[in-house]
């Protein structure tokens, strides 16, 4: 029996793949739970423009994620904090500031987990930060850590 999975289920696929099953299999177990529907024509179509909506919404991400990386690979971002008399820096530069620093000189509002800082910035100076934008496209960044009244 052919069925589509409404969840995913292990050893046997992913959400919203068609998988031949067993009869038994399908009415005993993956129908009463509503892990898998029947297959149908119409279920099928469905499918397909599912699978082309998810498609299209990737490729747009893609594009938006590179068009962000063209404005923002070799960029700098200048970060003005206070600092003491040896330059360390009282607390640290976190990628929460960065990306507010970001969203104010370029109006581009990035979720933090995206950018890559090993370890929050403690002293004054000019760091390489990476940004991944998506699985396949990064962008590098310069960050200016200036003192405060400088």
């Amino acid at each position: 029996m052919k069925v589509i999975l409404t969840a995913d289920v292990a050893k046997l696929g992913n959400r919203g793949t068609l998988v031949e099953v067993s009869e038994g299999y399908a009415r005993n177990y993956l129908l009463p739970r509503g892990l898998a529907v029947e297959a149908t024509a119409g279920r099928l179509k469905e499918l397909d423009l599912e699978k082309k909506r998810r498609e299209k919404k990737e490729n747009q991400e893609l594009e938006n994620a590179r068009r962000q990386a063209a404005r923002l690979d070799g960029a700098v971002v200048k970060i003005t904090t206070r600092a003491g008399e040896t330059g360390k820096l009282f607390g640290s530069v976190t990628n929460k500031e960065i990306a507010e620093a970001i969203k104010n000189t370029f109006q581009i509002s990035l979720d933090r987990r995206k950018i890559d800082l090993k370890e929050p910035i403690k002293a004054l100076g000019s760091y390489e930060v990476t940004l991944k934008l998506h699985p396949t496209v990064q962008a590098h960044l310069r960050v200016q850590v200036v003192a405060e009244g400088s």
